[in-house]
């Protein structure tokens, strides 16, 4: 990674809330997990009779085309770069994957949040995770495409900038920070902010700042969309 991407990658991050990185790991590697991914569907690719869901989600991956995506070379010296070196821990897996379909059914999954890090009272329900200002348990977001991604084909969006706002929103919260639904509700007072779309080729992956406020969208394309979007967990 040459010194300018390195600059760009943290001017992109501290400003935006997320950078871009092309070229993250190879088409032929994307493609190799995306035969894995449609195993697990049971649609088939070519077969638009048999996509019925605006959405299905396949959770943790652990195979090695998946373990090899998430711990080549340029990846591993963004995260040192952005999380900062001993600061994160490998992954060993990818997920979830949410896969989506260019059907006549709006997705429900589509709404302005931000991902929580570290569970409730009660771990089973997502809704009851939270969120401190320290981002305890998570130093990114992560946005990991296997197929190529245009505007029509369901890019995430998100909100420039947004993450600085979050910061505001939890401090007041301390170490308890809030729940998902608790921070989501508050997501509407905060202040307008251009949003972008994560879109690029298969390769690709956008690295988030945890705050950073973000959205699903219906799949408007011809293909389906294959993307992984994890944490990059922080190593305290």
């Amino acid at each position: 990674m040459t010194i300018t991407e390195q600059q760009r990658l943290l001017r992109d991050y501290h400003e935006k809330g997320f950078a871009v990185l092309e070229d993250a790991f190879p088409r032929a590697l994307a493609q190799a997990c995306c035969e894995l991914i449609w195993k697990e569907t049971g649609c088939e690719p070519d077969d638009p009779a048999t996509w019925k869901e605006p959405v299905i989600r396949i959770a943790e991956m652990t195979q090695e085309p998946f373990v090899r995506a998430a711990n080549t070379t340029r990846l591993l010296q963004a995260f040192d770069l952005l999380a900062g070196p001993g600061n994160w821990i490998p992954r060993q897996s990818l997920g979830s994957f949410p896969v989506r379909f260019p059907v006549n059914k709006p997705a429900s999954d589509t709404g302005w949040h931000v991902d929580a890090s570290f569970p409730g009272n009660d771990p089973t329900d997502y809704f009851g995770w939270r969120i401190n200002h320290r981002s305890k348990g998570r130093a990114l977001l992560m946005l990991f495409l296997f197929t190529d991604t245009g505007m029509n084909d369901a890019p995430t969006l998100v909100r420039e900038g947004s993450h600085k706002d979050v910061a505001e929103l939890l401090k007041p919260h301390g170490e308890a920070g809030l729940s998902f639904m608790e921070l989501a509700q508050l997501l509407g007072t905060l202040p307008e902010r251009p949003v972008s779309a994560a879109t690029g080729v298969a390769g690709t992956v956008c690295l988030c700042h945890p705050f950073l406020v973000h959205r699903a969208q219906d799949h408007r394309g011809t293909r389906p969309k294959i993307m992984a979007q994890p944490p990059l967990m922080r190593a305290d």
